[in-house]
């Protein structure tokens, strides 16, 4: 769980962008976007497959 303490000088947009920077940095959106809906076991492997490819892909080109 990510916490932010404000400090009396400091204003609330500044904290909360600390706040959405600290969440990026713990990936907590990005496994929130992952679990939003179930992914079939097939659709999961097929997905991580082609990630892969695209991966190995783009390591050749370079």
């Amino acid at each position: 769980m990510s916490e932010v303490i404000i400090h009396d000088d400091e204003n609330f947009e500044r904290a909360l962008k600390r706040f959405k920077k600290k969440c990026e940095k713990a990936g907590i959106l990005s496994d929130l976007r992952k679990h939003r809906h179930y992914e079939k076991p097939s659709e999961r492997r097929k997905r991580k497959l082609n990630a892969a490819i695209r991966k190995n892909r783009r390591s050749r080109h370079s």
